[in-house]
This record gives C-alpha cells, sequence and structure tokens, in this order.
C-alpha cells in the first residue's frame, strides 16, 4: 500500500506572505441579534444602542447596532484560517482601528487581508512581524470596519519543528 498524501490546513507562514498581496476571506458571517446580545452581556457591555431596541429606534440610527467589538473579533476571526491558523506566535498590537458605518442585525460581513510589511525578527530566529489590514465590508459593499494589526508569526522552518515534536501514534487510517 502506497503511503497517502495528508494535506493539514494551516495559515501562511512568514515567507509565504507578499507585501501588498490582498486576501479575500470567505465565507462572509451573518450577524444575528442573538450573537450580538450574547457578546454584548458575555463582554458587560451594556450600552443599550446593542441591547435596547426601543432606544435605540429614538438614536440616530433608529436601530440597535451590532457591538463593534464583535465587529472586530469577527472581522479579525474572518482572516484566520486562511493567514494565521497554526502560523502565528501572537498578536503585537492594533495601530488602528475604525468603524466608519454601522453594522446592523442581518447584516453580512466579508472580510479582506492585505500585508502591509514583514520582516524577520531580530531578535526571534524563525519569526517575524507581520502587518496586517483587514477590511470589513457588509453585504452592499459598505466599508464597517477596518483594522492595521501587528502580529508575530512563524517562518517555514517552524513547519520542520512541528513534524519533529509529532509523537502521535500512526492510525492505519
Amino acid at each position: 500500500m502506497s503511503e497517502q498524501k495528508v494535506i493539514e490546513q494551516r495559515g501562511l507562514w512568514l515567507d509565504e506572505m507578499e507585501v501588498g498581496a490582498i486576501y479575500k476571506h470567505a465565507p462572509g458571517r451573518t450577524i444575528t441579534e442573538a450573537d450580538n446580545t450574547w457578546f454584548t452581556a458575555v463582554t458587560m457591555n451594556t450600552q443599550a444602542l446593542h441591547l435596547d431596541a426601543a432606544f435605540a429606534a429614538t438614536e440616530p440610527f433608529g436601530q440597535r447596532l451590532v457591538n463593534s467589538m464583535f465587529t472586530l473579533s469577527t472581522l479579525i476571526g474572518l482572516s484566520v484560517t486562511q493567514l494565521t491558523q497554526g502560523t502565528i506566535v501572537g498578536n503585537l498590537g492594533f495601530s488602528e482601528v475604525s468603524f466608519p458605518a454601522p453594522l446592523f442585525h442581518g447584516d453580512t460581513l466579508y472580510a479582506e487581508t492585505t500585508i502591509l510589511d514583514k520582516r524577520n525578527s531580530k531578535s526571534r530566529p524563525g519569526q517575524g512581524i507581520v502587518t496586517l489590514e483587514h477590511r470589513g465590508y457588509n453585504q452592499d459593499g459598505t466599508l464597517v470596519a477596518k483594522a492595521v494589526r501587528q502580529t508575530m508569526m512563524f517562518d517555514s522552518s517552524h513547519a520542520d519543528e512541528a513534524v519533529e515534536k509529532n509523537t502521535q501514534p500512526e492510525t492505519g487510517k
């Protein structure tokens, strides 16, 4: 029996990322009232604009807004499988976050990311710093969120280290 090729889904290694490349992430995520209420409650954010329909109806947008921190978290989350799944060391920070338009219950958030910059770490061999610009759009193509973040990423030498450390027994499957 020949050896079967196994392909494990992962993000990109530092050396696979191209400065200037735009990555369009799929699928999008339709935001529900339950999502917004749960996130708002679990994070102790009692802002009436997120929870109180009668109050929000009297405010400029006339309806409840999706919690902007949920929007930000979902925007970043939409990029994970394509860019950072298993290849990130950690987030270093955000240098810019903006919400140029609101997101409402029932809207679908779509995301894309541009690699703005990358460099090898001076103090951590096999790792480097990548600057990412994430942009979120609703179903009408309106920009609803933008975030610039810096991450520490592994380069592809980490793949070899991971294989060496893998001690799982063969299952024959």
